[in-house]
């Protein structure tokens, strides 16, 4: 694949998508995500037409996005016109919205696929990359959720551990920065917490205040993707870490551990560091062990090894990691990252450049990519 004319096509495909009507940030988000599509494709199918692929695939992604932020712009508009009966607060519908979708008729994971693309605005690929399966699995997922509902009446609220998961999801879609839904999450999952007394929507909350609070240092200011050890932690959010900290005591003071409040408690010894090296990387891998415990989520064992490298060790790290699936995505990043700090940077490059091939957004690609050149650059001298 021919990565300098991809370039040279981005302001041309750019300008297409502006005179359509996007305006131009919207257009260079879209295509930076139709670029990353492209990287993903065109080795094994390259098109005959390259300008006029992208153009189709970016204006496609742009009108998802501006579909789903139509969405909920009617939604917040309905609620601040409609006049309130009495006195008291006008009600926004949203998060009702969330429980019906997550309708009993309908198993969690079909529930949550069709919330997330119904009322939560997410792509087919989106959940599909959430969820670990092809895009092609996703859809059909959607297409049954969607004709399981089509004869019968929203009227049967679905349960709270399915919304939380939905509001997970739309959390984590987001902060990584393909579209930015993070702060809706927040606001909703806030609704929810003073709704309902119930420690995981507690841990939920907690968590996504500790991951939101560090948002201002990820990136430079030239976009580029910044890793934790390496933020400058003057940046972070005090005031959210604070309630984030607050919030996730009182859930865990309940003694009733969720994988919401697991993954809070991990943030938390995080922020609580005041540098990378003052992190307490025992004490993540013990709440690694309860979070594999309570889920036995490949992403979870995939956090932990990094952390067990962190705690014991690099070869630890990589013994642990040697026991997951090297499909799962960003095995290969992690696997660079621990022979780098092994001390073999010639492995270490290789992987580096081979994660940047299959990376799922373009910040991180071009991160996993400069990690790979840095390495080669110091072979070479």
């Amino acid at each position: 694949m021919n990565e300098s004319l991809l370039r040279e096509l981005v302001p041309a495909v750019i300008g297409v998508l502006v005179r359509r009507g996007a305006d131009f940030a919207a257009a260079e988000d879209t295509v930076q995500d139709a670029l990353v599509e492209a990287v993903r494709v065109w080795p094994d199918d390259p098109p005959r037409d390259p300008k006029g692929w992208l153009v189709t695939v970016a204006w496609r992604k742009f009108l998802d996005a501006a579909r789903a932020d139509t969405s909920r712009r009617h939604r917040e508009i309905r609620v601040e016109t409609e006049p309130v009966p009495g006195p008291g607060e006008a009600v926004d519908d949203t998060l009702q919205l969330y429980f019906l979708c997550a309708h009993p008729s309908l198993t969690p994971a079909s529930a949550v696929a069709l919330t997330l693309r119904a009322v939560g605005g997410l792509t087919t690929r989106q959940i599909a990359r959430a969820y670990l399966v092809p895009e092609a699995t996703m859809a059909q997922r959607i297409s049954r959720a969607k004709r399981t509902v089509s004869g019968v009446r929203l009227n049967q609220p679905g349960d709270v551990a399915t919304v939380l998961r939905v509001l997970y999801l739309v959390f984590n879609e987001g902060y990584s920065g393909d579209v930015d839904l993070a702060a809706e999450a927040i606001r909703l999952t806030r609704q929810l917490a003073a709704k309902i007394d119930h420690e995981e929507v507690a841990g939920l909350l907690a968590l996504m205040l500790l991951h939101h609070a560090r948002r201002p240092a990820r990136t430079a200011p030239d976009g580029r993707l910044v890793p934790l050890a390496e933020q400058d932690r003057s940046l972070w959010n005090t005031r959210l870490i604070a309630e984030g900290v607050d919030v996730l005591q009182a859930a865990l003071a309940r003694d009733r551990l969720g994988e919401f409040q697991a993954q809070a408690a991990v943030a938390a010894l995080h922020a609580d560091a005041r540098t990378a090296e003052e992190t307490d990387w025992v004490q993540i891998v013990e709440w690694y062990d309860e979070l594999v415990r309570l889920t036995d989520n490949p992403v979870a064992r995939l956090n932990r090894a990094v952390a067990v490298g962190e705690a014991d060790g690099p070869r630890a790290g990589l013994a642990a990691l040697a026991e997951l699936d090297p499909a799962l995505p960003r095995h290969t990043a992690a696997a660079a990252y621990l022979h780098e700090r092994d001390g073999d940077p010639v492995t270490a490059a290789r992987l580096y450049a081979e994660a940047a091939r299959s990376a799922p957004n373009l910040p991180e690609r071009d991160h996993l990519t400069r990690q790979a050149a840095r390495l080669n650059a110091q072979l070479r001298s």
